[in-house]
């Protein structure tokens, strides 16, 4: 449970990274995935999903 809030966490520091760098060219990407299909976006955030998946199995039984 511990791992998981920690992860919470730096996924808000990404993000506000993020925000607090470059705050327009964010808007500028909100805007031109309004144009992306709806299909394509999903199959990116399951390839992310899975990248994820996998770093953090390969870190877990990396480092036992």
């Amino acid at each position: 449970m511990i791992d998981l809030i920690v992860a919470l966490g730096l996924v808000l520091v990404i993000e506000g990274v993020v925000y607090a760098l470059a705050p327009g060219h964010l808007k500028e990407f909100m805007r031109k995935a309004q144009e992306i299909p709806d299909q394509s976006l999903r199959l990116g955030g399951v390839a992310a999903m899975a990248l994820g998946v996998l770093i953090v199995w390969l870190v877990r039984s990396l480092t036992g």
